[in-house]
């Protein structure tokens, strides 16, 4: 289910060390609701049309030299219809301190003025990255997610059917573990999905017959990790001798989530089967075809160039 999010100014005064130059009595409870942020240029000369309000403002070289060419009275005019908006906070970029008539106008409007020592489209890429990643849709889904030769695997299927026995298999042969039982995915752009671990869960995982384990703990820190983007996803199912699965791969599965499509493997299993290395090789075969080479269609483009042979040689 899709919530609303939102990102504490206090955590993100903490990511990027910022400066604060005042301190609104709100400060703690201030929340970003948006990913975007803005630089007022206008809104210094007056124009509000349009203005939103929710942004994080980012001041740098340009606006700072033109209010510095203003009279007094004039900056307190613009800074004070400026801070009126009651944005989340004003962030001066490039070294820039505030000037006595804007922290005046910030207190008087309760708004907080931070400073970095970035330039100020680095102060604002790095910002909206953050805030991107931070405030993506999420969802959560029932299943494991594992990194395996740099492809995210989500595996799904039902409970019980050894995702997680699979995933401790994986650790073994030096893969890493992202999530256990409950995976987090966010949506951070059009066409990728980030997944992790609720808080709570990260770094364990469940084997029945044994119980939790702290696979940071039992193997090292190099077999957790903290997110991955979902490349591929896993479906394992029982083996049932009545159904018939693709054997070629020529069919191209996907599965939709939140509007993004992933290609997806569905794998039947029995006992005896070595499900962590077929693993393995779906990772790699999907990383293949990302770069262009499909095994299948290869091997069926050699076996009609050699019937069409064996047709031509027979008339």
């Amino acid at each position: 289910m899709n919530e609303k999010h939102c990102v504490p100014l206090t955590r993100l005064v903490e990511e990027f060390h910022l400066n604060v130059a005042f301190r609104s009595t709100d400060y703690e409870a201030v929340q970003l609701t948006v990913e975007d942020v803005a630089r007022p240029g206008l809104q210094l000369a007056g124009y509000f049309d349009h203005f939103e309000p929710m942004r994080l403002q980012v001041m740098g070289n340009a606006e700072m030299s033109y209010i510095e060419k203003m009279t007094l009275a004039e900056q307190a005019s613009a800074y004070d219809r400026l801070f009126s908006y009651k944005f989340p906070a004003l962030l001066l970029a490039r070294g820039f301190e505030p000037t006595q008539i804007c922290l005046e106008m910030a207190k008087k409007h309760n708004v907080s003025v931070l400073c970095t020592k970035k330039t100020t489209s680095n102060a604002i890429s790095g910002i909206i990255n953050f805030l991107r990643t931070a405030l993506a849709p999420r969802i959560s889904r029932h299943g494991v997610l594992v990194e395996v030769y740099g492809e995210g695997l989500l595996l799904i299927g039902e409970s019980g059917i050894g995702k997680s026995e699979a995933a401790v298999e994986l650790l073994k042969r030096g893969h890493r573990l992202i999530a256990d039982d409950a995976v987090e995915i966010r949506k951070v752009a059009e066409n990728s999905l980030v997944g992790a671990a609720p808080p709570l869960i990260r770094n364990y995982i469940e084997l029945r017959g044994i119980g939790i384990i702290n696979v940071a703990k039992l193997f090292g820190m190099g077999a957790v990790k903290a997110e991955n983007e979902i490349n591929l996803v896993v479906n394992i199912v029982p083996w049932k001798t009545q159904e018939v699965y693709d054997r070629v791969g020529l069919e191209e599965q996907h599965m939709e989530i939140m509007g993004v499509k992933i290609p997806m493997n569905t794998i039947p299993i029995t006992p005896g089967r070595n499900l962590a290395l077929i693993l393995e090789v779906a990772a790699m075969n999907n990383r293949q075809r990302k770069m262009g080479y499909n095994a299948a269609l290869e091997f069926t483009e050699q076996m009609n160039s050699h019937f069409a042979a064996q047709a031509g040689n027979q008339v």
